[in-house]
């Protein structure tokens, strides 16, 4: 069983699984990855929300956080930030579980569209992002490590 608990990224659950999540993305980057760890009051209730996703057998297998940005052009908008499971617990559907539940706390705070980016050798997270409704945008950010931005409008 998977289950979900906020907690700030100063969390040491929180904190190692992001540390992991950029120590991952700089391995594969193709060029100089520049992350920036987010500060412990980066994602606090109603305007965002970090998340670790712990399973009942394996612990601690993953993180993911939306955060309230600027309004777009339908409304509320929050972004997804940090998407990660650890590689042990890939294929258990956590992503999936994780990418409902940060949506359906995005619109209990009355989001309209739910943005993100990330970069083309992502494959697996870009398959995730279209499997949950999310279509490709033109660049709503100047991420330096993006190549790829999406959007899914909530009704």
């Amino acid at each position: 069983m998977i289950s979900f608990r906020a907690a700030s990224p100063a969390d040491p659950d929180a904190h190692d699984l992001i540390v992991e999540y950029f120590g991952e993305r700089a391995a594969g980057f193709p060029g100089d990855y520049r992350p920036v760890l987010p500060g412990p009051d980066a994602f606090r209730e109603p305007d965002g929300v970090l998340l670790v996703i712990e399973h009942e057998e394996r612990g601690t297998i993953g993180c993911g956080a939306i955060r309230r940005i600027a309004d777009g052009p339908t409304g509320a908008r929050f972004e997804v930030k940090h998407i990660y499971t650890r590689p042990a617990a890939r294929g258990l559907g956590a992503g999936r579980l994780l990418i409902e539940e940060l949506e359906r706390r995005a619109r209990a705070w009355g989001a309209h569209e739910l943005v993100l980016d990330t970069h083309h050798t992502l494959e697996a997270a870009a398959a995730l992002y279209a499997r949950a409704g999310f279509s490709e945008i033109e660049a709503y950010n100047d991420n330096p490590n993006a190549t790829r931005w999406y959007a899914k409008t909530l009704s």
